[in-house]
């Protein structure tokens, strides 16, 4: 898997997940329920992964519609 955003922002998540899943692309959330350890404040990022072979084209399609990926 390769980590395409990483957000504190749940709705980014929600958003880019739609997005992808829209365009056949097959995404993973980590870190989704880290809130239960940190105490629901928000500090912990949360992570979209995709398929390696699919990186490239998922990035492409967060980009156009506004969402920064994450640099490696």
């Amino acid at each position: 898997m390769k980590e395409l955003l990483r957000t504190t922002d749940p709705t980014i998540i929600a958003f880019a997940t739609a997005l992808l899943d829209g365009e056949g692309i097959t995404t993973f959330a980590i870190d989704v329920h880290m809130s239960t350890l940190e105490g629901s404040i928000g500090i912990l990022p949360r992570r979209l992964m995709v398929h390696p072979d699919d990186a490239i084209r998922a990035e492409r399609v967060l980009r156009d519609n506004g969402i920064e990926c994450t640099e490696e």
